[in-house]
């Protein structure tokens, strides 16, 4: 394979990397990553050397310009925002894509791990902490469980540390 993003070991330069953990592909081949330890967004246009901070960037902490542990990204195109799972928040925060220095939370108190978006604009959220995941419908703050949400363990009811989503165009998780 052909490294994309960084490769140019972990550090805080715009060519580097500090574990990267979720990441999405826009239709022009934009790669956004969820560059975890470094509390930032970053945005790598198809064949850059150096990326481009996006959302974050300001330093660990809770203010709207700020993430803690981003853990996963997508696009929400309806909308020309990112959508980041702010783990060590709590929160799911929106961030307009163009010209933004904050973000808005549009969801609280959740222990987000991982995120999908269906073709009908339900969100759908991993909360690592609950061990559940739940489909929100954007402006939803309770949402509702769609896997787990019976604590952790092995049964057919229930997850133990989820982490990433897909969702399927029949909705199956």
């Amino acid at each position: 394979g052909v490294s994309i993003a960084g490769g140019n070991r972990e550090g805080i330069l715009m060519n580097q990397l500090c574990n990267p953990f979720g990441l999405c592909v826009d239709d022009d081949r934009t790669v956004y990553i969820a560059d975890c330890w470094n509390h930032r967004i970053v945005e790598w246009k198809y064949g850059a050397r150096t990326g481009r901070v996006v959302a974050g960037g300001n330093g660990k902490g809770n203010h709207s310009n700020q993430l803690n542990y981003p853990t996963d990204v997508i696009i929400d195109k309806e909308r020309n925002s990112l959508i980041i799972c702010d783990y060590n928040n709590k929160r799911v925060v929106r961030w307009p894509r163009q010209n933004s220095t904050h973000g808005e939370t549009i969801i609280s108190n959740v222990g987000c791990y991982g995120l999908t978006m269906d073709e009908d604009g339900y969100l759908y959220i991993v909360d690592l902490d609950e061990h559940e995941v739940r489909r929100y419908r954007i402006g939803e703050n309770q949402g509702t469980v769609v896997a787990g949400g019976n604590g952790q363990g092995n049964r057919l009811d229930q997850l133990s540390g989820p982490t990433y989503i897909f969702v399927d165009r029949d909705h199956s998780v």
